[in-house]
């Protein structure tokens, strides 16, 4: 079953020498599945997600054939329209909870806030539905944590609210940019189960944003690989070790192994002509 379906997506800024292409003719679809997209920062990673939910704000400019939401085109959409589709049938997970939770709101609030806007529900049943958010994605002593303040979590209790903030409307899909970038391994697993667990319980479609090639060929199903705002190669996450396309080659190559170790990694070597071919198509045939 297909949640999201995206064709032709084209980001562009001006600038003085002209448009700037931040994302390039990309074509996917979204399943119930974990799909991974991967490339360098700059790729275009994070502003595939933000185009999706039309998070770019002129004097950005964001083009495609059509970004279908179970067959809802979103670009066709009024600005309020989109209000019922942010958080509601799309979440997004930011990088940095810091910079996503409100420092001078009680935790609590922000999800009573949040539950509210999308439930309509009084104080009292909001307060039990964020409680059972935070509990769902492994928090101890919720009611501690509803009485914190941002500034007061370490970051993977801050990444954790963040995801139980955004499931609470009960979305079909979650992007996630870069959720575990800032965590330690040990938290980055916890994490990684509670989203995986919440996919698969839940039948929600993931985009999982990342620059850590290992991690999602371990975690995800699909794997999308972005150089310079294309998708240059598309696989299996299983089989993403074996992929082909000599830019992807050279992610692998440069990461660090214990099992084959070397005296110096190897630096990637760029060709301008990667720039330059059309995207490959991310559908599921």
């Amino acid at each position: 079953m297909t949640l999201l379906d995206v064709e032709n997506l084209w980001v562009q800024f001006p600038t003085r020498q002209g448009l700037f292409d931040a994302v390039r003719g990309v074509s996917f679809s979204l399943g119930k599945e974990r799909l991974g997209i991967v490339g360098e920062s700059g790729s275009g990673k994070s502003m595939t997600g933000r185009a999706i939910l039309r998070l770019i704000r002129p004097p950005g400019i964001v083009k495609a054939d059509h970004i279908d939401l179970e067959g809802q085109d979103l670009l066709k959409k009024s600005e309020k329209e989109m209000r019922s589709v942010r958080g509601q049938r799309i979440s997004m997970v930011m990088q940095d909870p810091k910079f996503s939770l409100n420092p001078v709101m009680t935790v609590g609030d922000q999800l009573v806030e949040a539950y509210r806007l999308a439930h309509g529900s009084a104080r009292k049943g909001a307060t039990q539905a964020a409680l059972e958010a935070l509990d769902s994605v492994s928090i101890r002593n919720p009611e501690r944590v509803m009485r914190a303040y941002p500034h007061e979590m370490s970051g993977g209790m801050g990444q954790r609210i963040m995801i139980a903030m955004m499931l609470i409307p009960n979305p079909q899909i979650l992007i996630a940019d870069e959720p575990t970038s800032a965590l330690d391994v040990s938290v980055q697993r916890q994490v990684l189960s509670i989203m995986d667990r919440l996919v698969v319980d839940r039948g929600m479609g993931l985009i999982f944003i990342s620059h850590d090639l290992n991690l999602v060929a371990d975690f995800c199903d699909r794997v999308l690989i972005m150089y310079a705002g294309r998708v240059v190669e598309v696989c299996d996450a299983d089989k993403l070790h074996q992929a082909t396309h000599p830019y992807t080659r050279g992610l692998l190559n440069s990461l660090p192994r214990l099992d084959v170790p070397k005296e110096r990694l190897e630096v990637l070597q760029r060709d301008p002509a990667w720039a330059e071919a059309p995207s490959v198509s991310g559908r599921v045939r």
